[in-house]
C-alpha cells in the first residue's frame, strides 16, 4: 500500500510547539501578577474557552499551568490567563444508501445503488490565545485527506474593530460558516456546491457595533487571493473582495450552529446581506480549492469574473430554529463572451418538540429543509431540488450526536428529469 504524506503536519507541530513554549515560559507567574490582569481581558479569556477543570496536582502547582477539558477539547492555560492551548479531535462516521453525495448531473443518478460507509471527516484542531486573551490562533487539519484547512490569527482587542489574517472560511454565508459538526442535518444543502466561496487566504476587518436594542450590527470586510484553499498567490493581480453586514434584530447575534440547544427564552434573530466579486480561472470553490461548475471549461488566467450576493435570515427561540438564504450569482466568461446567471434558495427549520410535550425526550430534535437552484436563468426548466427531513439525538450537544435523515433529490433539464431518494445515518463526535 502506498503511504500518504502528511505534508502539513509540521505546520501544526510548529503552532503547537509555539503555544506550549509560551505556556512553559510563562508558567511560574507570581500571584500578584496574575491578579493584575485587566478585568475585561479576563472576561474575554473566559468567553474564548470552555470550562476549565483545574487539576490540583504537583506538576500543575509547580508550573502554574491549569489543565482541564472543555467544549473545545483538552486545555492547558497559564495561571495569569495570557496563554491558552486547546487540543480537540473530531470524527464523523456516515452510512449512506443508495448514493452518498448530492448528484449534480444525470450520470450521478444512473450508477449502481450502493450501501456505503465512510469516515467522512477526521480532524485535529489546535486553538487558543497567546500573549493576551485577545490575540487568538487556530489550526484545523483534515487527517482523512491530508489537508491543512485553517491557519488563522485574530486580534480582537476592540469589539467594534478586529483583525483576521490567514486561511479560513470567508465570512459570507451562514450555512458554510457553520461547522459541519454543528449542522442541523447530516450535511449542508445542495446550494453549497454552486454558491459557496469556501476557504480563502487573506485578511479581513470585522466587528460588532452595538448601540443597544435593535441598533446592533455585525460586519466583516475582506481581501483574499481568490484562488481557493492552499493557494498563496492571486493569478491575475485582481484580488477577491468580500463584505457582509448583519443586523441583530433583538440586540444579540444568532449563534453559528444549527439547533436551538440553549432554548433561548428571548428570541434572537438576524438579517444579513453579503457580497463578493472575484476574477480567476474558477467558477466555484470547495474544500479542495478552485474548480468548475458543470458546463464550464477549465479556466485560464482571469477568465471568469464572478459577482454574487446572498440575503440571509436566522432565528432561534424556545427550541425552535430557522435559517434561510437567497443566493444570486453571475459568471462572466471573458474568453468566450458568455454570461451565466444562477439563483437559489433554501429554507430550514427545526424544533425540540419536548418543549411542547413532556413525553418527548429533550435530546430529540426534528428538522426539515427545502432547497432549489437554477444553474442558468436563460435556460428553461433546468432546476435542482432538495427536500430533507432529519432527526437528531444529542448525547452531549453538537459534540456527540446522532443524525438520521432522508432526502428527495431532483434534477430537471428541459423534458428530461431524474430523481432519487437517499438515506443517511451519521454519528459526529468531538473530544
Amino acid at each position: 500500500m502506498r503511504c500518504r504524506r502528511f505534508t502539513h503536519l509540521p505546520v501544526l507541530a510548529v503552532g503547537a510547539s509555539f503555544a506550549v513554549g509560551g505556556l512553559v515560559a510563562a508558567g511560574p507567574v507570581a500571584a500578584q501578577e496574575a491578579a493584575a490582569v485587566a478585568p475585561d481581558s479576563a472576561d474575554q479569556s473566559a468567553n474564548a474557552r470552555g470550562t476549565i477543570a483545574a487539576i490540583p496536582d504537583s506538576a500543575s502547582t509547580e508550573t502554574g499551568i491549569r489543565i482541564g477539558h472543555g467544549d473545545k477539547g483538552f486545555e492547558f492555560e497559564t495561571a495569569d490567563g495570557r496563554y491558552l492551548l486547546q487540543l480537540q479531535a473530531r470524527l464523523q462516521f456516515r452510512v449512506s444508501y443508495p448514493f452518498e453525495s448530492d448528484p449534480v448531473t444525470f450520470e450521478k443518478f444512473e450508477g449502481e445503488d450502493e450501501l456505503s460507509f465512510a469516515v467522512r471527516r477526521a480532524r485535529l484542531k489546535v486553538g487558543g490565545h497567546a500573549f493576551e486573551p485577545w490575540v487568538k490562533y487556530y489550526f484545523e487539519y483534515e487527517l482523512a485527506s491530508s489537508a491543512l484547512l485553517n491557519f488563522e490569527a485574530k486580534v480582537e482587542r476592540w469589539k467594534a474593530l478586529s483583525l483576521h489574517v490567514g486561511q479560513w472560511k470567508v465570512e459570507y454565508n451562514r450555512e458554510r460558516m457553520i461547522s459541519s459538526g454543528k449542522q442541523q442535518t447530516a450535511d449542508r444543502s445542495i446550494l453549497t456546491f454552486p454558491f459557496t466561496i469556501d476557504r480563502q487566504q487573506g485578511v479581513s476587518l470585522f466587528g460588532r457595533l452595538s448601540g443597544g436594542g435593535a441598533a446592533d450590527f455585525t460586519y466583516a470586510a475582506g481581501v483574499f487571493t481568490g484562488t481557493g484553499r492552499g493557494n498563496t498567490q492571486n493569478d491575475d493581480d485582481v484580488p477577491m473582495f468580500t463584505g457582509r453586514l448583519q443586523w441583530n434584530m433583538f440586540g444579540a447575534p444568532v449563534p453559528f450552529h444549527g439547533s436551538d440547544l440553549k432554548r433561548h427564552e428571548d428570541p434572537v434573530a438576524i438579517v444579513a446581506l453579503a457580497g463578493t466579486t472575484n476574477l480567476s480561472p474558477y467558477t466555484r470553490f470547495s474544500q479542495a480549492g478552485g474548480g468548475q461548475l458543470p458546463g464550464f471549461e477549465e479556466g485560464v488566467r482571469g477568465q471568469y469574473r464572478v459577482n454574487q450576493g446572498v440575503l440571509e435570515t436566522a432565528l432561534m427561540w424556545k427550541g425552535f430554529s430557522w435559517q434561510q438564504e437567497l443566493h444570486w450569482k453571475e459568471i462572466d466568461d471573458r474568453v468566450n463572451g458568455k454570461t451565466t446567471r444562477l439563483i437559489g434558495n433554501y429554507v430550514q427549520a427545526g424544533y425540540f418538540f419536548g418543549e411542547l410535550w413532556s413525553f418527548v425526550p429533550p435530546q430529540l430534535e426534528l428538522a426539515g429543509r427545502h432547497a432549489f437552484y437554477d444553474p442558468d436563468r436563460d435556460v428553461e426548466d433546468d432546476f435542482r431540488h432538495e427536500v430533507t427531513v432529519a432527526t437528531n439525538w444529542f448525547f452531549h450537544g453538537h459534540l456527540n450526536k446522532l443524525t438520521a435523515e432522508i432526502s428527495y433529490l431532483d434534477l430537471e433539464e428541459g423534458a428530461a428529469e431524474r430523481d432519487g431518494t437517499r438515506f443517511r445515518l451519521q454519528w459526529d463526535v468531538s473530544f
